[in-house]
């Protein structure tokens, strides 16, 4: 495997990162974000997770099976074995999800720490993180299975598969609402515009490194891509219906109808966003 083909997944992960800084780029001009519009985002990156987790994911690792076109759906006799890795694959997603949670669970991180910890306490903050973030990461590397094969997007001289550009699209604009969340306690201190990028940025740093090990693998044992497909799409589905669409109900508590209506219009627009997928 090429140092170039690890180098170009690294630094599609590292986007991702970067992308969470967005996040903090509107308190450069306003105070406060509504929680209307944290919803709003929350809504979307929800919806562009499960669209890119069953449309992109679960339909590629069924992509020899299973045809979607303008004319409609075409699907073949899937084997048993196929159904049997990709199911192993989805269980452990969820299994990585629910351990991860266990694990950290009391060392919970708030972005407060951040300003306050010294080198030590960083690297240990880090490793958390490291824990909440992988599945995404997982997520990215996965996606590049195919890369520098045939039947990708030309980018920089390297065919890229199309659906490992819209997982890196997918996981960047969900890290938006999370660079949103590290900012607003940070702001509250008083930290500085460019810090509260920094730290957001900070928070997915472990994303390119996940990225580049589950590349690793999946282009070692590609008998077994399945359940690399499957495994990042149980955790990110799994990450969504626990975590994310939790957070914005709990953001929008305040509003009419507790924010259901946001955060509808927010998953429709992340599906809709999606779509898209189902003609790569």
């Amino acid at each position: 495997m090429a140092l170039d083909n690890f180098a170009f997944v690294f630094v599609a992960g590292f986007i991702t990162a970067l992308a969470t800084g967005i996040g903090a780029i509107p308190f450069f001009f306003v105070q406060d974000i509504s929680d209307r519009w944290n919803v709003v985002l929350w809504g979307l990156a929800s919806g562009i997770m499960l669209s890119a987790s069953v449309f992109g994911l679960v339909l590629e690792a069924l992509g020899e099976y299973i045809s979607v076109s303008l004319a409609g759906i075409s699907v073949s006799p899937i084997p048993t074995r196929t159904f049997l890795l990709l199911g192993g694959g989805l269980i452990a997603g969820i299994v990585l999800v629910v351990v991860a949670h266990d694990v950290i669970d009391g060392a919970e991180v708030h972005p407060k720490r951040y300003e306050e910890a010294d080198f030590r306490k960083l690297l240990l903050i880090l490793g958390i993180l490291t824990i909440h973030s992988f599945p995404e990461g997982v997520a990215i590397g996965v996606a590049f299975a195919d890369l520098g094969l045939e039947g990708g997007l030309q980018l920089f001289g390297v065919v890229v598969p199309l659906l490992a550009v819209f997982m890196t699209i997918a996981i960047s604009i969900h890290n938006i609402p999370e660079g949103v969340a590290i900012s607003i306690p940070l702001r509250s201190m008083g930290v500085p515009n460019w810090r509260l990028v920094w730290w957001s940025v900070f928070s997915s740093l472990p994303q390119p490194i996940g990225a580049v090990i589950a590349f690793y693998f999946v282009r070692l044992a590609r008998e077994f891509l399945p359940v690399g497909f499957g495994f990042a799409a149980g955790a990110m589905i799994f990450l969504v219906l626990t975590e994310f669409i939790p957070e914005a109900l709990e953001r929008g508590a305040e509003l009419p109808r507790g924010g259901r209506r946001e955060l509808c219009a927010g998953i429709a627009c992340g599906v809709l966003a999606m779509v898209p997928l189902l003609f790569v």
